[in-house]
């Protein structure tokens, strides 16, 4: 047996030895402001009290011609690589995450409860995290109204990291003045993709 394997083998033995503690259960603390019982609007309700931006679209092409938009106040753009390219533009200047101005990624899931994008280490976490502005495209279906059911959600397709990201980075560790932009993007957009109601369908003639 390598060196290794025996402490590999002790590290077993030990949790097996543990006892385990019971799960604490989903938060039931209090909210300062009850939120919007539609995990949608209590997403959007979190995201922006911590300092993002929300932006609701109908559907995928309505994502596209927002991004196309978006991008085009930017120089140039780095592209996630889990983003379906049919919400992509195809004119987007791209550049390399360290030196672009725009992040556009997507992401795995989203937490009502927590105003937070889950974000896979599958996506690029260069562009996640480099770029001073960033783009988050997340589906309707994929916001859940806790982090524990985002988690189940993805139990068989979890990454090899997952990033938490409430809002932009932010930190107050000097003077408890509160900075933008020290770990990763200053401005934060999540772009959620459906879930709007329908237009309502013109009047008729006489009516």
């Amino acid at each position: 047996m390598s060196a290794r394997e025996r402490i590999l083998a002790r590290v077993r033995a030990a949790l097996e030895e543990r006892p385990r503690a019971p799960h604490p259960g989903p938060f039931r603390g209090p909210r300062p402001v009850p939120l919007p019982a539609d995990p949608l609007d209590a997403f959007a309700a979190q995201f922006e009290r911590a300092g993002g931006e929300v932006v609701r679209v109908a559907d995928g092409a309505a994502a596209a011609a927002w991004l196309r938009d978006f991008a085009a106040g930017f120089a140039s753009v780095t592209v996630g690589a889990t983003v379906p390219p049919a919400l992509l533009p195809a004119d987007l200047a791209s550049a390399p995450p360290e030196s672009a101005d725009l992040g556009v990624s997507m992401a795995a899931g989203a937490v009502a409860d927590t105003g937070s994008l889950l974000l896979s280490s599958a996506d690029g976490r260069r562009a996640q995290l480099l770029p001073p502005t960033h783009v988050v495209l997340t589906r309707a279906a994929s916001v859940h109204p806790t982090l524990a059911g985002a988690l189940r959600a993805l139990r068989n397709e979890l990454p090899a990291a997952l990033g938490i990201h409430s809002g932009p980075s932010k930190s107050a560790d000097i003077g408890q003045v509160l900075v933008r932009g020290v770990h990763g993007p200053g401005r934060v957009v999540a772009v959620v993709i459906g879930g709007l109601s329908p237009e309502p369908a013109p009047p008729q003639n006489g009516a």
